[in-house]
């Protein structure tokens, strides 16, 4: 069952439709992801065997056609063009089997060989629908395979299909000639000799798919003909142009939508003759569907809504995750006081506790909060509300120069607390508009991202624990304040440009699976575990080293060494007493050494920047650390109390040592919430931004611009509450 040379099978279909489901089920651990070249699209190629031969795949991006409206559709075409898989799986979801085949007749008319994988299958029987595959199969002409991608079922046959698909037709069938009634069929006829004749593209697409992109006014084609052929392409356009106001004159329309209503026309024709059963139950679901969405996307109701369940996630995830994230602080902090007291004292002792467990612990400390935020955020996304969010927010968005779809990328960055700023900003490639999807890049980072709660966490705790939920709350409301309000200034000044339209195709809602949402859930806690072993932990010793090194001269340190003699050998003293003043000389003597310190040099050179923001130069180590990590945040603030109470105290949470420690105040607490809110995205993120937009100028107003204003609102905040 050997390919022809250089084929391959591509997986295609509408976002939702389990396309990427069917891919990992496919590949496994054999895939690796990058993006197409030149373009930030995601690119996802592996291996699958079947029969003892391996089969190279590859993931096209989820679209809902291939009229270039977004630049997934075009890599998705562009793929098929170009690159010629020898054939393509369709995942369709049945659900909305009339949807779903528009990607599909547009696949036929560019002469693709197709197979029809039919997913979401039990989904489908459960409500009632059934669908003759059989009689779709004589009505399209196509292979049509019942399929279950979640469960693997149908996963071999649909493979196997292609497969041999491939080996038929070498890659290539007779394109589907489709009739878009009089008035295109006869531009159409006139424009397909003009194209075959010149040679216009025709070595990548038909000649009439290629006429028919031209009357679609497509972007995309007609730029690769101009370059190609300027003089036949003005002929071309002469006469798409004199189609459409025809058109507009007699029937108020335009070419594309009658082109639209053709497919659609012969996708209704395709699913008559008993092809689906059970529309009534298809359609009582959607009619459910739309009852609910009456209320959950009223344009009062819902946004009133979503804040109260926002709100309710939120004093969830607070009241359940506090009691076992009391367990993971003790068990840190018996760890921290069992390896010092097995130790010899020295630097080793120090690394390990000071640096390491203090370190990693501050941040493995918040896992369970976490985690109960990525559940929360699971079962949103998988009930189809999530979809409702962005429908919700569009009109907003709107208000602030951005896009409907921009709401995606913000709340994958962090819009509902627990995301990341990374996947948020490769995110923002579904915008069709550069100047939205810049705004959208920029303005990302602003969002609660799963780094920065640990931060919101620790000093909610100590300060505000009467209003802990609602603190919290409000730290993510004012992110996406922020912003919009950014955003709009962006828009107005160094980002100008017109807004596009929105479109979004809102799923049914649907029970959430509980394997679903517990793989989902530990899929982003992983992640967050193993950036604490890794990233965390490198940083956290760079930074220990930066806070201990070059230290106490040796005269410093034998002066200690004198005052602990002294009280050693004073008489006069109680034992309490002495360990009292050994604590007092150990916890001066750390704060001196750290003063002395690298680090210490550094915090102490930026105090004058930020002492109105309430900052003190310890502070500041820890946010310059946040700069390669916000996690680091609390790694540092954890490491330097540990130098500093290296003994009685040591074994106490970091909470409490700053609920100890004079200098915190709720002004302090304040200023140091909102500078970790808008403050200079993380290292990572920085270098995607320069990625995304090719540009290292954005990267370094990002850096800067941020900076900046995290100073000033910090400064404000600390000004008004101090």
């Amino acid at each position: 069952m050997t390919l022809p040379a250089n084929h391959f099978i591509a997986i295609a279909g509408n976002p939702n439709s389990g396309k990427t489901t069917a891919f990992n089920r496919y590949t496994g651990a054999r895939q690796h992801v990058g993006n197409y070249p030149g373009i930030t699209v995601e690119q996802k190629q592996g291996y699958a065997h079947l029969d003892g031969i391996e089969i190279s795949l590859v993931d096209l991006p989820g679209t809902y056609s291939l009229t270039a409206y977004s630049m997934e559709e075009v890599v998705a075409r562009r793929v098929l063009a170009d690159d010629r898989p020898g054939a393509v799986i369709d995942v369709i979801n049945t659900g909305v089997l009339e949807r779903n085949l528009y990607l599909s007749v547009q696949m036929m008319e560019m002469g693709i060989p197709l197979v029809l994988a039919l997913n979401m299958m039990d989904e489908a029987k459960a409500h009632g629908i059934e669908i003759d595959y059989k009689q779709l199969e004589q009505n399209t002409g196509l292979p049509c395979v019942p399929m279950i991608a979640r469960k693997g079922d149908g996963l071999d046959e649909a493979l196997r299909s292609a497969v041999e698909l491939a080996k038929k037709t070498n890659g290539r069938i007779k394109p589907l000639e489709l009739s878009f009634g009089p008035d295109i069929d006869a531009a159409l006829l006139e424009m397909t000799p003009i194209i075959e004749e010149a040679k216009l593209l025709t070595d990548r697409h038909p000649a009439r798919w290629i006429a028919t992109k031209f009357l679609e006014a497509d972007e995309d084609v007609i730029s690769l003909a101009t370059k190609a052929d300027r003089a036949t392409t003005e002929k071309l356009n002469k006469i798409c142009s004199k189609v459409a106001t025809h058109l507009n004159t007699t029937a108020k329309t335009y070419p594309e939508a009658i082109i639209a209503d053709y497919r659609y026309g012969w996708i209704h024709s395709v699913l008559s003759n008993g092809v689906l059963k059970g529309a009534d139950e298809l359609m009582e679901r959607t009619v459910f569907s739309d009852k609910l969405d009456l209320v959950l996307t009223h344009k009062v109701a819902g946004p009133v809504i979503l804040i109260a369940v926002l709100y309710a996630m939120y004093f969830l995830t607070i009241e359940i995750g506090n009691y076992p994230l009391e367990w993971i602080n003790s068990l840190f902090d018996w760890l921290h006081r069992s390896v010092g007291s097995v130790m010899s004292e020295g630097p080793l002792n120090s690394l390990i506790t000071d640096g390491i467990i203090a370190g990693v612990g501050g941040v493995l400390s918040f896992v369970p909060l976490i985690m109960i935020m990525f559940m929360f955020l699971a079962v949103l996304e998988d009930s189809g509300y999530m979809a409702r969010v962005a429908y919700i927010m569009d009109r907003i968005f709107r208000l602030f120069g951005l896009h409907g779809a921009s709401i995606m990328p913000f709340i994958i960055a962090g819009g509902i607390a627990g995301g990341c700023a990374v996947p948020g900003v490769m995110g923002a490639r579904t915008l069709r508009s550069p100047k939205e999807r810049l705004a959208t890049i920029l303005t990302a980072p602003f969002m609660t991202c799963g780094a920065k709660i640990p931060v919101f966490l620790l000093f909610v705790g100590v300060f505000f624990q009467d209003n802990r939920t609602s603190v919290l709350f409000l730290v993510t409301l004012s992110g996406w304040a922020v912003a919009l309000i950014v955003a709009r200034i962006l828009r107005w000044t160094i980002i100008k440009g017109e807004p596009t339209p929105f479109v979004m195709e809102l799923p049914p809602y649907r029970y959430p699976v509980l394997s679903g949402v517990l793989i989902h859930t530990w899929e982003r806690t992983w992640q967050y575990i193993k950036k604490a072993g890794t990233v965390i932990l490198g940083i956290s010793i760079l930074l220990w080293a930066a806070m201990t090194y070059p230290g106490l001269t040796d005269e410093a340190k034998d002066n200690y060494i004198s005052q602990r003699e002294v009280v050693y050998n004073n008489s006069a003293l109680t034992d309490e007493q002495k360990e009292e003043q050994i604590v007092e000389i150990n916890n001066t003597e750390a704060k001196d050494s750290l003063d002395c310190s690298l680090a210490g040099k550094v915090g102490k050179a930026v105090a004058p920047l930020t002492a109105l923001s309430g900052f003190d130069w310890q502070t500041n180590i820890a946010l310059i650390g946040g700069v390669a990590a916000k996690e680091v945040v609390i790694s540092t603030l954890g490491t330097a109390y540990s130098l500093g109470e290296v003994d009685a105290d040591a074994s106490e949470a970091l909470a409490d040592k700053i609920k100890k420690d004079s200098h915190w105040t709720k002004a302090n607490a304040i200023s140091l919430m909102i500078f970790t809110l808008l403050y200079s995205p993380c290292f990572v993120t920085l270098m995607v931004i320069k990625r995304e937009t090719g540009k290292w100028r954005w990267t370094f107003f990002s850096l800067f611009f941020n900076l900046a204003l995290a100073l000033a609102l910090s400064t404000v905040a600390y000004q008004m509450f101090k």
